[in-house]
């Protein structure tokens, strides 16, 4: 459980009214919390899903790239599968709101939020906590054989995120830029998602230096405008 789950339910849960966005996120969490613990407890199962269910043939579509093909087949496992449908929904999601922020969708200078139910988020922040839950458990699977260990490291990810989620709610929605630059994070991470399921290992320490260096500059950014208005 990272900064990219945090951004993720922040922006989801903010499409409710205020009333309800605490309550979304931490019942997602709680739900999401459970599926991690039952996916730890079935560590067999989960070691499965690296084995290949089928082969793609690629020497035909380096063929037609006019490349030399360096592999004849892919190899494909339920792991890739979940990782590439993974990616393809922060992409479609994230690309989606960006433009319905810079589309000029506004009324009476205030931004319409695009209609969602309490279900519909619930939903949208379960399913995008799988996804980050096969590939972290996975990892943590070459680490160590002790669940139990694993499953108080679990708890505890989820304590921290419970508390700070509602802080950086509030910072998110407050700033329009950040919130652009949020999704533009989920396009990145979703990216990464997809390349994994290729088997293309994206080394994530790069990944959160960026978003981190990014934040700073916003958040520079935000304190310069804040001054220029005084």
């Amino acid at each position: 459980m990272g900064v990219d789950n945090i951004i993720f339910i922040s922006l989801t849960a903010a499409k409710l009214p205020a009333k309800q966005q605490k309550r979304a996120r931490n019942l997602g969490l709680m739900i999401a919390l459970l599926f991690r613990i039952g996916l730890l407890l079935s560590i067999t199962w989960i070691i499965g899903l690296v084995k290949p269910l089928f082969t793609l043939p690629l020497e035909s579509v380096f063929v037609d790239m006019g490349l030399d093909h360096a592999r004849d087949a892919a190899e494909v496992s339920g792991r890739d599968l979940i990782l590439f449908m993974g990616g393809l929904f922060l992409l479609a999601k994230s690309t989606t709101e960006i433009h319905h922020k810079i589309s000029g969708n506004e009324e009476g200078g205030k931004k319409k939020k695009a209609p969602s139910s309490f279900l519909q988020v619930l939903i949208q922040i379960v399913l995008i906590d799988i996804v980050f839950s096969f590939d972290s458990i996975l990892t943590a699977v070459g680490l160590t054989q002790h669940v139990l260990v694993m499953i108080f490291a679990v708890v505890i990810a989820m304590f921290i995120m419970m508390s700070f989620s509602g802080a950086v709610s509030r910072v998110i929605e407050e700033q329009p830029t950040l919130q652009i630059l949020a999704l533009a994070f989920l396009i990145m991470i979703g990216m990464t998602l997809i390349l994994e399921s290729f088997d293309v290992h994206i080394n994530k320490a790069f990944v959160y230096v960026a978003v981190a260096f990014s934040l700073g500059v916003e958040f520079l950014n935000i304190r310069f405008r804040k001054n220029e208005d005084e």
